[in-house]
């Protein structure tokens, strides 16, 4: 399904808190909570939803990389790149980018292949950074109260290695906040989701790829969870239902689970990340694959 010329939702809508915990200095370093990841299925729909990334993911031949017959090795590459791109060292992303470089010779479109991809189309690395930058902001935001102008714009200048830390150039990356958002909404309007693509990302948020024990006691909050985080522009290419009772219920979980973060140590949000990053370590040291 794709988008019409109408004026779009890009963002989801959420009731923002006007108090915060703080007032300092932020960056996008401080998203790294744990709860972000709620918002991962969502972040991998929306990557999706720009045809040269879905059918580069959906055709991929690397099948090691493949979210629904590896999906925990997917994951933890997905959340190392976030480790590595946002708390790395240089080094780390070095290391990183010439893992995924391997990776990303493999993925580019055939004769037979209905789109035309290249999974080093800078345009459509730009895509996917811009992605992670929504998901992390939204999710930042829902824990952490709305950010004032300055600290938007703090938080978005931290975040071009998303992009940068592969073959995004900094100079491609939007110069200010402001050109970001005129940037998105533009790029939405490439959104569209065909019947390939859209099995494969409701055969994810079904949880195809898990064990039946684990699924169907998951699969309702993923579900739940994935449509809270997708913007109108891609729950309406994806054909996902929403609702008011339903976006009530979503910004008071949250509010509840921003509530309970806020008394976590930072060891406790943001282990994972720190964990993961050194891992990713360990492995460059010892020579082994990073991805």
């Amino acid at each position: 399904m794709s988008v019409g010329n109408d004026v779009l939702a890009t963002r989801i809508s959420v009731k923002r808190r006007t108090s915060r915990w703080d007032d300092y200095p932020v960056s996008v370093a401080d998203a790294m909570d744990f709860w972000a990841f709620a918002a991962g299925a969502a972040n991998v729909i929306m990557q999706l939803a720009r045809p040269g990334v879905g059918y580069g993911v959906v055709q991929s031949p690397v099948d090691s990389g493949n979210l629904l017959k590896h999906p925990w090795k997917r994951a933890r590459t997905t959340f190392s790149y976030l480790a590595v791109a946002i708390l790395g060292s240089p080094d780390d992303r070095k290391a990183f980018r010439a893992a995924v470089d391997v990776a990303h010779r493999q993925v580019r479109s055939g004769p037979s292949s209905p789109v035309a991809y290249n999974a080093f189309d800078r345009d459509l690395q730009l895509w996917v950074a811009a992605c992670l930058f929504v998901g992390l902001e939204d999710t930042y935001q829902l824990l952490r109260g709305e950010m004032s102008t300055e600290q938007a714009e703090q938080f978005y200048q931290s975040a071009a290695t998303l992009g940068t830390t592969l073959q995004v150039t900094q100079d491609q990356w939007p110069a200010t906040r402001v050109e970001f958002d005129s940037y998105w909404d533009a790029a939405c309007r490439q959104v569209a989701i065909d019947d390939v693509v859209g099995a494969y990302l409701h055969d994810l948020v079904a949880l195809k790829m898990v064990n039946p024990l684990l699924r169907v006691p998951f699969r309702p909050l993923l579900r739940f969870l994935t449509a809270g985080f997708l913007a109108p522009v891609f729950r309406d290419a994806l054909g996902v239902g929403w609702g008011p009772a339903r976006q009530v219920l979503f910004e008071r979980l949250f509010l509840l689970v921003s509530f309970g973060n806020r008394f976590l140590p930072v060891f406790l949000r943001q282990g994972g990340s720190y964990l993961l990053l050194a891992d990713v370590r360990r492995r460059a040291r010892a020579g082994r694959p990073l991805i």
